[in-house]
């Protein structure tokens, strides 16, 4: 008996090996539809007859509609979290279609509004059902938007350097606009930035500033920073210097005004009054010819080396007049007459006569008309 088993068991592995058999069983037109069926149904089995399965999905929210003139002024949460139930292929085709909660804000008002998110405020694909949405609300605050100017101030510490001051200091921007809500930008009035130190200053620079802002300020504008310039400068005292000489070039040939000397009112440095130098040696004063009426415009340049040093507040007075070379000849002949009327020669008559040469300077010493000398002969009772 258990020979004839084995017999079978022989034949029937020799049929499935014969390749005959299989060739006259494949060109059958049933057994090929039949085995396209158990592949379909396998492949539904594995694929399209997944499990029910619940799961947690992070769903963003997204506004639409919000006015242009209203803003959000509150921090909300931007995602909800939903609890759907479905096939697991139609669970994860829903993740990959990145689906929204949307809230229509066309109709907003300033204040305060509640969104709920309800069950069906979520859209899912068909065959899969939300069991659960959390939060159940949204709390929007809404506000109008405006535009302010905020001047930048900066905030100093510290002490310069002895023997300086710091002169200047200019913010860029010195103004910063920001766009948002009424409510946050009311209460405001300025930008400040972060201590700006000046211990041991001595020298001009410029720094890049951070401005102290609030969170608020922080999610409209982000962080910012501003440039800072420092304008450092010597300490000055007032001083008024006299009898300054003036130097007067005209056509290339120095010339001689009236008056020679002026007034100086400069601002100098505390070190060079320390120093006791000689104050009219830290400028010099030009005299230039600007109306070409014969008027010279004085002009006071410090020195090259200090003109950070020195600066010139004011100089009196201010034009100076060059002195024309005249001649007196008409003086002299008044005189002449006036002494050939009286009948005598005076000493300026016999110098004229002596061919004696006036005097070379008129100009700054005009000759004076001497009196008539009466040379009449007197008698003996006139004389005594």
């Amino acid at each position: 008996m258990e020979k004839l088993d084995l017999q079978k068991i022989v034949i029937l592995r020799d049929k499935l090996l014969d390749s005959r058999n299989w060739q006259r069983l494949l060109s059958k037109s049933w057994f090929l539809k039949g085995l396209s069926l158990c592949l379909a149904v396998m492949l539904w089995y594995f694929v399209g007859s997944d499990d029910t399965v619940d799961k947690n999905v992070m769903i963003p929210i997204e506004i639409i509609n919000l006015p242009r003139d209203l803003v959000i002024s509150n921090q909300f949460k931007k995602e909800i979290e939903v609890t759907v139930s479905g096939p697991r292929s139609l669970i994860l085709e829903m993740t990959n279609r990145a689906i929204t909660r949307q809230v229509d804000l066309s109709s907003a008002t300033p204040g305060t509004m509640v969104i709920s998110n309800t069950n069906n405020s979520i859209p899912v694909p068909r065959g899969i059902t939300v069991l659960r949405v959390q939060p159940a609300s949204v709390i929007l605050s809404l506000d109008k938007l405006i535009q302010k100017h905020f001047p930048v101030k900066p905030v100093v510490s510290g002490k310069i350097e002895a023997g300086y001051i710091l002169k200047r200091m200019k913010m860029d921007p010195e103004v910063i606009t920001i766009t948002g809500p009424q409510t946050i930008l009311s209460q405001m009035d300025e930008l400040r930035t972060h201590e700006i130190v000046i211990d041991g200053l001595s020298e001009s620079q410029q720094r890049q500033v951070p401005l102290k802002l609030d969170p608020e300020i922080v999610e409209l504008i982000g962080e910012t920073s501003v440039t800072a310039f420092l304008q450092v400068a010597y300490e000055t005292v007032e001083r008024t210097i006299r009898d300054v000489p003036v130097v007067a070039i005209l056509d290339g040939v120095q010339q001689h005004v009236k008056p020679g000397k002026v007034t100086v009112t400069a601002n100098i440095a505390k070190n060079l009054i320390k120093e006791k130098a000689d104050l009219k040696k830290l400028f010099t004063a030009t005299a230039i010819d600007v109306l070409g009426d014969g008027r010279l415009k004085v002009t006071i340049v410090p020195r090259e080396d200090l003109k950070e040093s020195v600066e010139i507040l004011a100089v009196e007075p201010d034009y100076v007049e060059i002195l024309q070379e005249k001649s007196e000849r008409p003086v002299e002949s008044a005189v002449l007459d006036g002494e050939n009327n009286n009948g005598g020669d005076s000493p300026a008559a016999k110098s004229k006569a002596q061919g004696a040469k006036p005097p070379e300077d008129q100009t700054r010493k005009p000759a004076k008309i001497a009196p008539a000398v009466d040379v009449t002969p007197k008698t003996k009772n006139e004389k005594k």
